[in-house]
Formats: structure tokens, C-alpha cells, sequence
């Protein structure tokens, strides 16, 4: 039972400490106003985030490098042009499966 209190206590403290740093600029900087500049700058930090995650993975995929490429190029290609995920998803694999059977 003392295991049991143990754990609970824990993961309510792994819940505070986790919750404070999401808390404070919310409370501290709510009145704040940001220059338009910064602003742009900030909406753009999502899209750098998410591509410093996904490149890297994109790039190590594969076996090869080239094959990996050609699948980024295409999921990029047809990103562009909005077309339907499952249609992305598929292309591009449909691109790493020519490239590997072509070389």
C-alpha cells in the first residue's frame, strides 16, 4: 500500500512540474503586446519544428540516400499542391519502390 502512496504522489508531482512551466508565461505575459514582426516571427516556429523532426527521419528511411530524396521530393511536390494525405502518403512510397527496383 506505502508502493501504491508512493507512486500516486509521484506522478502528482511529475503533473506539477510539468504544468508550472506551461503556466507561467500564461500568467506573466498575458497583458503583453508583441510588435507585429514578432508576431510573423513566432507563427513560424511550428513549421521549423515539425521539419527539424521529419528531414532528418525522411533522410534515414531508406537505405539509400537517393531513394530517400526522390520520396521527399514527391511528399513535398504534392504537399504543395494539397492533394489528399493517403494520396501523398502513397505516392511517395510508390516513388521509393521505383527508385529501389530501378537501381
Amino acid at each position: 500500500m506505502k508502493q501504491l502512496n508512493n507512486l500516486i504522489l509521484i506522478i502528482i508531482g511529475m503533473a506539477v512540474v510539468t504544468y508550472i512551466p506551461r503556466l507561467l508565461p500564461l500568467a506573466l505575459f498575458s497583458n503583453l503586446h508583441l510588435p507585429p514582426f514578432f508576431k510573423r516571427f513566432l507563427e513560424f516556429i511550428p513549421y521549423t519544428a515539425l521539419s527539424a523532426l521529419i528531414f532528418p527521419a525522411i533522410l534515414s528511411a531508406t537505405g539509400s540516400l537517393g531513394s530517400a530524396i526522390l520520396g521527399g521530393i514527391v511528399a513535398i511536390a504534392l504537399a504543395y499542391l494539397e492533394i489528399n494525405l493517403f494520396l501523398i502518403v502513397s505516392s511517395s512510397i510508390a516513388g521509393v519502390l521505383f527508385w529501389e527496383l530501378l537501381i
